[in-house]
């Protein structure tokens, strides 16, 4: 098959339910087992001729030949095993299509805005700590000086600016999800208050709670997060350079966040070449904007479940995982490049907590639409403009 079955449920199964009585396949009794795949084999002849069946795992796996289009199959399939505690999966390897009887995949969790409104305050709180460190807004870093909490706000044109950033990113995400019917949760913003991390939050998430339909689907709900981010980052970017300043000498002892060539083009359309001796002041909205493109940037690394990873899966398919070891492979040797162990950390978060593989929609058959084919290579030639070579470092 043209996907890990193993790896799927790894990935699905815990957030799943279980098949009827909660009883996984793989632990049915004979007859049960016969009786349940013949179940199932019956709701698929009209549309499928069977040439292999049997058991994998915690479901069943039909092999054989598709009599519709896998979009028309998955349409009258997935009604009728939802009905039998199933969910179908569509893909194809060796010549034959394989239809792959699943558990149901989807979290049965009910929403609770509460706890996403609790995070996003105690975010705002953390990014407000982070801010007030960054100077260079001489209308707010005024309040500093000021006797009460309200100092603190000293700290807004970075926090606003960053939230506005990640918030715009996640929303991308579940309108898109919205837009083609996948069960998605709100943003769940996570707080990491200085100096747990330089920035005050550890980004934000949405949680899927079913796998995309299809590749294009799937390809949508990745992309629309980072673009949106985009839209906000770079307006924020070029604001926040051109309320920087240029002034005279060195910078010592303070963190360094590297250029990326985006942040080089924007410095040379406000500033052209600054001059020896000299040091640009960014502004907090442009620190803010620098964290947002790096948080992008990351994102759109082509590994595991990134947006990346799931833009690279809608391309590539089955090759998704080769495409993420490769990738693992070049951040290493960029940081033996570039000196910068930014990357050596990454690269090690992502293989520990992201791992290299991917779960496949239900239709891993229908193709990525040309259009969309270009705009994902588009999207992953952007890591070019936004990824700085040495990220942060302390001069």
């Amino acid at each position: 098959m043209s996907f890990d079955p193993r790896s799927l449920l790894r990935r699905l199964w815990p957030f799943g339910r279980r098949g009827p009585g909660g009883v996984p396949a793989g632990t049915l009794a004979p007859e049960t087992f016969l009786t349940r795949q013949d179940l199932l084999r019956r709701n698929v002849e009209d549309v499928f001729v069977v040439r292999q069946a049997g058991g994998r795992g915690h479901g069943f796996v039909f092999a054989g030949d598709l009599l519709v289009t896998p979009a028309r199959a998955l349409s009258l399939l997935e009604p009728r095993f939802r009905l039998h505690g199933y969910t179908p999966f569509l893909s194809r390897e060796g010549g034959l299509t394989w239809i792959q009887a699943l558990p149901l995949a989807a979290v049965t969790g009910r929403a609770r805005p509460v706890v996403n409104l609790l995070l996003f305050v105690l975010t705002a709180l953390s990014t407000l700590l982070a801010g007030w460190f960054f100077v260079g807004s001489p209308t707010f870093d005024a309040l500093r000086s000021a006797p009460d909490w309200t100092r603190l706000l000293a700290g807004v044109p970075f926090a606003g600016t960053l939230l506005a950033i990640l918030g715009t990113h996640e929303f991308g995400h579940y309108f898109a999800a919205r837009h083609h019917g996948a069960p998605v949760s709100l943003p769940y913003f996570v707080p990491a208050p200085p100096p747990l991390f330089l920035f005050g939050t550890l980004g934000a998430v949405i949680r899927m709670r079913a796998p995309a339909r299809d590749r294009n689907a799937l390809f949508d709900i990745a992309v629309a997060g980072p673009l949106a981010g985009l839209a906000v980052a770079v307006p924020a970017l070029v604001l926040g350079l051109g309320w920087s300043r240029i002034v005279t000498g060195s910078i010592q002892g303070q963190i360094v966040f590297g250029n990326s060539l985006l942040y080089d083009l924007v410095i040379g359309f406000w500033f052209g070449r600054i001059p020896e001796g000299a040091m640009l002041l960014t502004h907090p909205i442009a620190d803010a904007a620098w964290a947002g493109l790096f948080v992008t940037a990351l994102n759109l690394f082509p590994l595991g479940q990134l947006d990346g990873g799931r833009i690279a899966y809608a391309l590539f398919g089955a090759h998704h995982r080769k495409v993420s070891v490769a990738t693992f492979v070049a951040l290493v040797a960029l940081g033996l490049v570039t000196g910068s162990p930014n990357w050596y950390v990454f690269a090690g978060l992502v293989a520990l907590l992201v791992g290299f593989d991917h779960a496949p929609p239900l239709d891993a058959m229908t193709r990525l639409s040309p259009g969309r084919r270009v705009l994902g290579v588009l999207c992953l030639l952007l890591l070019v403009l936004l990824v700085p070579p040495v990220p942060i470092s302390l001069p």
